[in-house]
């Protein structure tokens, strides 16, 4: 599966189950490394919000040196931040990350 198709199916289920979507569309002038999703679900009355990034690749795809570098300071500056590498194979888990409710 090509990375805009796992990102159109990632995007897809993210709105459906109440996430807003940021993905930057053609990075080609910005600084590198940025994660190719942040996601966001609002608080509700039983659960605190969510912020999520998320860099996806292809099933072979690798990690630049100036993505891990972002997905380490995200996963590790602030508290609750949930920060994902994702590929094809991971859909089900994916799927089931989206689609949970808020960790207390």
């Amino acid at each position: 599966m090509a990375e805009a198709t796992l990102l159109a199916h990632v995007r897809a289920l993210a709105k459906h189950c109440g996430w807003l979507c940021y993905h930057t569309r053609d990075s080609r002038k910005s600084e590198s490394g940025y994660p190719d999703l942040c996601l966001a679900r609002p608080a509700s009355a039983t659960s605190p919000g969510r912020l999520l990034f998320a860099e996806l690749k292809t099933q072979t795809g690798k990690v630049t040196q100036e993505q891990a570098m972002w997905l380490d300071i995200l996963r590790h500056t602030i508290d609750g931040v949930e920060v994902h590498i994702w590929r094809p194979s991971d859909l089900p888990m994916i799927a089931t990350i989206l689609s949970a409710p808020s960790p207390q």
